[in-house]
C-alpha cells in the first residue's frame, strides 16, 4: 500500500513539474529593453499600427516606420518587429515578399551589429498565420530577445518551439490589447 501511495505521489509530482515547465513565463520579461524604440513591420500587416498605439498607451518613446531601413536607427535602443504578412499591405508599400524579407534582414543584421535588441510581436493571431508569415517567423524570431504573441497565433506551438530552442522568453496574451502590460514591464 505504501508503494502505491508513493508511486501516486511521485506521478503527481512529475505531472505538476511538467505543467509548470511547459508554461510560458510572464515575469522573465521585466526591464529587458530600453527606449526609444523603432517599430516596424515584417510583412506589412496592419498590426504594426496596433503595436504603435499600444506602445504609446504604455508610455513608451516609440517611432513607427512601417518599412524602416537601417539608417533610421539613430538614437534607437530597441527594434520592435511586428510579424505578419499582408499581401495587400505589401502591394500598398510597393514591395513583394522577397523585397520585404531582404529589407527586414538588412535591418536585423544592422541591429545586431549595433547591439540593438529585438522584440518580436505577433498580434494578428491565427488569421494572420500562414505559409508566408510562418517563413518570416522562422527567419526572424530567432534573432529576438523576447516575443509577445496573441494566443490564437500560437495554436500550433510554432512560437513556443522556436523560443524554447533559442532560449527566448515568450509571453502569450489572449488578445492584442493584452499586450499593453507586458510591453510596459519589458522596458526600463
Amino acid at each position: 500500500m505504501k508503494k502505491i501511495i508513493l508511486s501516486i505521489f511521485i506521478l503527481h509530482f512529475f505531472i505538476i513539474v511538467s505543467a509548470l515547465l511547459g508554461q510560458e513565463k510572464k515575469d522573465e520579461a521585466i526591464n529587458v529593453f530600453e527606449q526609444p524604440i523603432l517599430i516596424t513591420s515584417a510583412g506589412q500587416s496592419a498590426e504594426v499600427q496596433i503595436a504603435s498605439v499600444l506602445a504609446k498607451r504604455a508610455g513608451l518613446s516609440a517611432t513607427l516606420s512601417k518599412a524602416a531601413f537601417a539608417n533610421e536607427f539613430k538614437g534607437i535602443k530597441t527594434l520592435v518587429l511586428v510579424l505578419g504578412v499582408s499581401l495587400k499591405g505589401l502591394g500598398a508599400a510597393g514591395l513583394d515578399l522577397s523585397q520585404e524579407t531582404n529589407r527586414v534582414q538588412i535591418l536585423v543584421d544592422d541591429a545586431q551589429r549595433k547591439n540593438i535588441p529585438i522584440l518580436c510581436l505577433h498580434l494578428g493571431g491565427e488569421t494572420r498565420r500562414g505559409q508566408l508569415t510562418d517563413e518570416l517567423i522562422n527567419t526572424f524570431l530567432p534573432f529576438s530577445k523576447m516575443a509577445i504573441v496573441v494566443e490564437s497565433g500560437n495554436k500550433d506551438g510554432l512560437f513556443t518551439s522556436i523560443c524554447k530552442e533559442n532560449h527566448i522568453p515568450l509571453i502569450v496574451v489572449e488578445r492584442a490589447v493584452d499586450t499593453l502590460q507586458p510591453l510596459k514591464k519589458a522596458f526600463k
